[in-house]
């Protein structure tokens, strides 16, 4: 055992550690320092835990620790970038599974034991289990919507919404009579847990594939929030802090983003968006696009002044974020300037695209995280590249009243000079529509995979230069 005023003080550490890192997170160019500190705090609030409590023997800890880490290591360096909006799903479901487990042990042994619960615990295991249960099952069926194992569509039915009113005031029903009745009684509790997974379900599959990154913010404050009733039922103080900046931030980033999509999180919850994108007049009938070939692009690349790149999903698709990077550097090289504007929600989950062109060593001076901003930038630009990007640039959410994007702040890359736009081919984005930008005067289409085309600029490029001289 440890003395308790150490523990307290070890607690103390930890915690600091988790707000520097989360500090330190609040920018690209010290996320990777604040990871790093925030993991160190939570290693060293595990292991004062698990020795403190007696849990486990020493032998068995350092087994844990060693299989977690290589566990930890080899998803870190196997999963492919475009798959960690699913991963960074999936660990915010184990951590609502822990959750319900623990608060879910804690009543069982009670019950069991013939043990009366006070008011406050009884109170907070009941939300650590319905909170725990909804993140598990809810990151499950983002995952898979992320996964396409199942549509990524909104799934919608009559009566949907009533049916999860009834199923939440049947668990509110059922807890408050299991906080007020002290004889051990197990079938409420069963029940409360069944429906609360159920629920956890019905909320997210009405959700269509656009509203994916909010959705796996708001699962990750409420793992954060499920730790932190967990702290409370079994009365640690590291857990409920560490619960609390995550659910806290969670709820601001998740806000965040619904401001970056003129929306409110009610409306991202329950709306059902991209179910349908009726309501628009405006139809690509009769409108062309204009392509551009590969050598031409090269040419205007290699002599512009400054050349904005626009990232979306089909960047993390095709895996180009270093020939991107190496097609800046030959325009840099020849006196030119290139910037990135990252829109909010770019990608399928927050900071998708900063952690996708940090991967490539891009600097961070060179992004443009704010979409006012980027849009003060691009008409001074020669060249605005979009690279499977979609929504994110359809001036459809300024000028159609019938959009379903309509309002949602974009980034402006119809303003530049010229714009490129790289895809695979005309598909719509998540929302379902056409995008106006394609049939600008001043939009060329570069068809094909993002990588083999940035391939394919960079050597034209590298050909041109080498004439040049």
């Amino acid at each position: 055992m440890i003395p308790a005023p150490l523990v307290s003080i070890i607690y103390l550490i930890s915690a600091s550690l988790f707000i520097i890192g989360l500090k330190r997170l609040s920018s690209p160019a010290t996320a990777r320092q604040g990871n790093f500190v925030s993991g160190v705090g939570m290693l060293i609030a595990i292991l004062v835990t698990l020795v403190d409590r007696a849990i486990l023997s020493y032998g068995v800890i350092a087994a844990g620790i060693v299989v977690g880490s290589a566990l930890g290591l080899w998803m870190a360096r196997t999963v492919k970038m475009t798959d960690m909006p699913q991963m960074v799903t999936l660990l915010n479901g184990f951590g609502g599974a822990a959750s319900l487990l623990v608060g879910s042990g804690e009543f069982l042994a009670a019950e069991l034991e013939g043990q009366v619960l006070g008011a406050d615990a009884s109170v907070t295991i009941q939300l650590a289990v319905l909170i725990g249960a909804v993140t598990l099952t809810g990151s499950l069926i983002a995952f898979a919507k992320l996964q396409e194992v199942m549509t990524g569509k909104p799934i919608v039915f009559a009566g949907q919404k009533l049916l999860n009113a009834l199923i939440f005031l049947t668990i509110v029903g059922l807890s408050v009579y299991q906080v007020l009745t002290p004889e051990p009684v197990l079938w409420p509790f069963y029940t409360v847990v069944g429906l609360s997974l159920l629920i956890g379900i019905l909320l997210v599959i009405p959700i269509g594939g656009a509203d994916m990154p909010v959705v796996i913010s708001l699962l990750n404050s409420y793992s954060g929030i499920a730790a932190a009733m967990t702290g409370f039922v079994i009365q640690n103080h590291v857990l409920i802090i560490s619960g609390a900046l995550v659910g806290s931030s969670g709820i601001i980033l998740s806000q965040i983003m619904c401001r970056a999509m003129n929306r409110s999180l009610t409306n991202v919850l329950f709306g059902a968006f991209g179910a349908q994108a009726a309501g628009s007049t405006r139809s690509a009938e009769g409108l062309t696009v204009k392509q551009m070939a590969v050598e031409d692009a090269a040419i205007q690349l290699a002599y512009a002044r400054l050349v904005v790149v626009i990232p979306g999903y089909g960047l993390a698709v095709a895996q180009a974020q270093h020939q991107v990077r190496e097609l800046a550097e030959l325009i840099e090289r020849q006196g030119g300037e290139v910037r990135y504007a990252i829109h909010p929600v770019a990608g399928r989950m927050p900071g998708h695209m900063n952690v996708l062109l940090s991967e490539a060593n891009i600097p961070y001076e060179n992004l443009i995280t704010d979409v006012d901003e980027a849009n003060s930038v691009l008409p001074r630009a020669d060249i605005a590249i979009v690279v499977g990007a979609n929504d994110i640039v359809n001036p459809a959410a300024l000028e159609d009243p019938g959009s379903p994007i309509f309002g949602m702040p974009i980034i402006r890359a119809d303003t530049a000079q010229r714009t490129i736009v790289m895809k695979r081919s005309m598909a719509s984005g998540f929302a379902g529509i056409e995008n106006d930008l394609f049939y600008r005067d001043r939009t060329y289409m570069l068809f094909g995979d993002a990588k083999n085309t940035l391939g394919g600029l960079i050597a034209e490029i590298k050909q041109e230069l080498t004439a040049g001289v």
